[in-house]
């Protein structure tokens, strides 16, 4: 009666998870609307959590060298601050005019990819029809957002003061988070009834430990492959090169499918160049691909979430359809603290069995 009593209670589970996925899809509107208001709490808090991770580490450093802990954090945030001003203050005049460029040369980019469709497709009929369409009508509706994008994004930084609230919130934010991250962590701990203590402050540990040491190899993996991609580009001469390595830097941080979004710009627009161009790229990704895979992360990231590929496809699927680019990025960290949550219940429950 056992097993049957415990596959009973599992297939019980599953219904009742499916039940919850199809009433959410059926309230998913309802949702939506107060995710839109949570996300302007959400957002600052956010950025404010993944900036105290970064820095945390500077500031235990000096922090166990006898530097007074305000002091460290001032000390760390301030020179942090200032190479993120310095760091933007040169790179955005870069980005903007090869944002310009791209935005008016993008009509002789979709043109010269419709010739090149045109000219496989004439020979010996490639590409079906419905493949030839498909691909011509998105390249005339990105041309299009291309075309506006300009336009869209002025009048929205001018109609909103999001930007400039984020901007003056996040570093208070910041900075109370590295000052009082254990007084935070004993109050959550607090909260608990008296018989989860235990259990809520060995769950906040490992969650902490997970989000950290993931964040802070992200970002470091990140930075390095912008780099050596940046330096690639140059070196073979592509145009646009900052902004298609930050691109790529960006994408890199979604699972597996992003180091295919983030070379595609590239290889779209190294296409319309000449097909030598193509094949540096395409040698380039390979070669930053490669050294992340064997050298960066392998160093950088250190111990890995130890989560399964299929989880983490499943993971991506669910939050991008749920909360698109945003989902797609914090589906990983997602389901790793899931990972954390349950692995504890487990073993809370594995310890009570008697041996």
């Amino acid at each position: 009666m056992l097993p049957t009593s415990r596959y009973f209670r599992v297939a019980l589970s599953v219904a009742a998870t499916l039940l919850c996925i199809y009433l959410f899809g059926l309230l998913r509107g309802f949702f939506m609307d107060i995710w839109a208001v949570i996300s302007t709490v959400f957002y600052p808090f956010l950025a404010a959590l993944i900036i105290s991770y970064i820095l945390q580490p500077v500031v235990e450093l000096l922090h166990r060298r006898r530097v007074p802990r305000s002091a460290a954090i001032l000390c760390i945030y301030f020179t942090f601050a200032i190479l993120v001003v310095v760091g933007v203050l040169n790179a955005v005049p870069v980005i903007s005019r090869q944002i310009s460029q791209l935005v008016s040369s993008f009509p002789a980019i979709t043109a010269q990819i419709s010739h090149w469709m045109d000219m496989v497709n004439s020979r010996k009929q490639y590409l079906p029809d419905t493949v030839r369409v498909g691909l011509e009508n998105a390249l005339q509706q990105l041309e299009h957002r291309f075309e506006t994008a300009p336009t869209g994004i002025f009048s929205f930084i001018s109609s909103t003061i999001n930007a400039i609230f984020m901007a003056f919130i996040v570093p208070f934010l910041v900075f109370y988070m590295l000052k009082d991250a254990k007084a935070i962590g004993r109050a959550m701990v607090g909260l608990a009834p008296v018989r989860y203590k235990r259990r809520v402050r060995i769950i906040l540990h490992g969650i902490d430990e997970t989000l950290g040491g993931y964040i802070r190899g992200q970002f470091l993996v990140m930075l390095a492959i912008g780099i050596l991609a940046f330096i690639g580009y140059l070196i073979i001469g592509m145009p646009y090169a900052l902004l298609l390595a930050l691109f790529l830097a960006i994408a890199d941080i979604i699972p597996y499918l992003g180091p295919i979004i983030g070379i595609a710009p590239a290889v779209i627009i190294a296409l319309t160049v000449s097909p030598a161009l193509l094949i540096k790229v395409v040698i380039v990704n390979i070669a930053v691909q490669q050294c992340e895979g064997n050298f960066i992360s392998p160093q950088i990231m250190g111990r890995t979430l130890k989560l399964h590929p299929m989880a983490i496809v499943a993971a991506l699927l669910i939050g991008g359809e749920l909360a698109g680019v945003v989902g797609l990025i914090l589906a990983v960290p997602t389901l790793a603290v899931l990972k954390v949550v349950w692995t504890s219940w487990a073993n809370e429950r594995r310890s009570r069995v008697p041996k």
